[in-house]
């Protein structure tokens, strides 16, 4: 699969299989986060893994009862050191390669916006200094949500000022 169809077939996946991401998948997953570029190569992040469904049921509860995220396979924990800067975007950035590729394994994934950040940190003994900012499910999709729709274009892109649309096909 190019990047492009990866791009055009990714979908949040809100209801999934009950069943583990093989160690080799998720090492290719995992391999996707590491790779993706980040502020000065500092890599000022860790993500904490979790697929102890115990935990992922306290999880749930924490990141708006939404239950899905206690039948995902895998729920990632993006945890910024906020003394650096891009910290966050970069954890954005290798998340979103992460979801590419899951696409292209088969595996489906959502960004998890809805979640208690002192929460998550007692439940996962989070230290003081680091923060949780960006969560994400990951497993084996049971659903194929149609896709949604997109703005065009021209609502999106500015001409080199605002407000001035800028003419694309």
């Amino acid at each position: 699969m190019d990047v492009k169809s990866a791009i055009r077939s990714r979908k949040s996946i809100r209801k999934y299989e009950r069943r583990r991401l093989p160690p080799e998948v998720l090492d290719e997953l995992l391999e996707a986060i590491r790779l993706a570029p980040s502020s000065n190569n500092r890599q000022a992040w860790t993500m904490v893994v979790v697929q102890d469904r115990k935990l992922k049921e306290r999880l749930a509860k924490a990141s708006g009862n939404q239950r899905f995220v206690a039948e995902c396979a895998v729920y990632l924990v993006g945890v910024a050191d906020p003394s650096v800067y891009y910290s966050t975007v970069d954890m954005a950035i290798a998340l979103d390669h992460l979801s590419l590729r899951a696409v292209e394994l088969g595996v489906g994934t959502c960004w998890i916006g809805d979640f208690d950040p002192q929460a998550i940190s007692r439940i996962l003994g989070i230290p003081k200094g680091r923060e949780p900012t960006i969560c994400m499910t990951v497993g084996y999709p049971a659903e194929n949500p149609r896709p949604k729709r997109r703005k065009a274009k021209s609502e999106l892109f500015c001409a080199d000022r605002w407000n001035n649309p800028l003419k694309v096909r």
